[in-house]
């Protein structure tokens, strides 16, 4: 059997297991439209994404995942509650390492269920892992939500706070932010000088560029105002640091967390979910007490995702991308409902990578 069929013959296995857990098979366009993304995403996402355009239908992109679409299909038309099951190929642009691949297939599994999200994380998460079982691969765990429960809890601007929650994905940009709104790294000199400026636009030029002068004007006045506050407490700065910091097994790091929330109430709630969840996996079989959980698990890699994130990685192949992941993202079910929303979660498996272990094994 040629290499190929081999992978599509494990995804219909794995898409099969998916099934009998439940799912219905669904199929989306491979083409999908460009805007949808590009607001979801911004323009970050043309780094990695396929685009073309159609005369009729604007800017298109090669499907880079199936979640976006899935979603959408399900706000438009999905009945409550609903399970899903897909498989097909995905394409995502290399710009740094030519032996990965640029196009490959995945299998996933998708709830729609608004009655016990936390039952419904611990049902993907030990269903994939029943589909991985005996395979060499480590599992890691974290939660989105208690970081961004964490941000919405300090006492600062609904402005910053915002922008906080923009780049709760990018790490060095949250970072970055932290610093400047703490006091810990000093505004720019330039910067200084034109918000200090009676006139910013003194001696600017013509305007150039596609902001127009009132929404310059703008900015400028947002940051004036932001620099006139005053900066983060230095005990919500160590605090948020201390949850970045928790990366320990499962029950140790819901110990620390409940330890944080005592000094930090906000987080209180997304901590006690976490809680929830942990006794859902136990019930499923999961091994808990070796499973590790990450509080900064998902940042750079997982933008849609809100709450519960994981993955699956090889153990001996760390240079390997992640064989599967998974995660919440209730907040994208309200993006793209137009109003309505219902609580999800899901993940992907990479049946080439399941197959290219087992060999390894062998």
């Amino acid at each position: 059997m040629s290499d190929a069929l081999a992978k599509q013959a494990e995804a219909l296995r794995v898409r099969a297991m998916f099934e009998a857990a439940g799912a219905r098979p669904v199929e989306t366009d491979v083409l999908q439209p460009a805007e949808t993304l590009l607001d979801l995403y911004g323009e970050d996402i043309r780094a990695r994404a396929y685009v073309t355009s159609d005369a009729l239908r604007g800017e298109q992109m090669l499907r880079p995942d199936f979640t976006v679409p899935v979603v959408q299909m399900h706000m438009a038309h999905g009945a409550e509650p609903a399970r899903y099951t897909y498989s097909g190929k995905v394409f995502r642009r290399q710009e740094d390492d030519a032996s990965r691949a640029n196009e490959y297939l995945q299998v996933g599994y998708e709830v729609f269920d608004r009655t016990a999200p936390e039952e419904a994380d611990a049902e993907v998460f030990a269903l994939i892992a029943s589909v991985l079982r005996g395979l060499p691969l480590r599992a890691a765990t974290g939660d989105i939500g208690i970081l961004m429960a964490a941000v919405g809890g300090l006492e600062t601007s609904a402005r910053r706070k915002a922008a906080l929650m923009r780049h709760v994905w990018r790490p060095r940009r949250f970072r970055a932010l932290i610093e400047r709104f703490s006091g810990a790294a000093e505004m720019p000199a330039s910067r200084r000088a034109l918000l200090d400026a009676e006139d910013p636009f003194a001696g600017a030029g013509e305007m150039i560029g596609l902001r127009s002068r009132s929404e310059i004007a703008a900015r400028i006045e947002a940051l004036r105002e932001d620099a006139a506050l005053g900066p983060l407490a230095e005990g919500e700065v160590a605090l948020m640091d201390a949850i970045l910091d928790v990366q320990e097994s499962l029950p140790n790091a819901l110990e620390r967390l409940r330890d944080i929330a005592v000094d930090m109430p906000a987080i209180e709630a997304a901590v006690e979910r976490l809680a929830r969840r942990t006794g859902a996996l136990a019930a499923r079989g999961v091994d808990v007490t070796n499973l590790q959980f990450e509080a900064s698990f998902g940042r750079a890699s997982m933008e849609y995702y809100d709450g519960f994130v994981f993955g699956f990685y090889s153990e001996a192949r760390a240079d390997l991308p992640p064989v599967a992941t998974g995660g919440r993202y209730d907040a994208l079910t309200r993006v793209l409902g137009q109003g309505a929303e219902i609580p999800a979660v899901g993940g992907v498996v990479r049946p080439g990578l399941m197959l290219g272990l087992r060999e390894g094994m062998s």
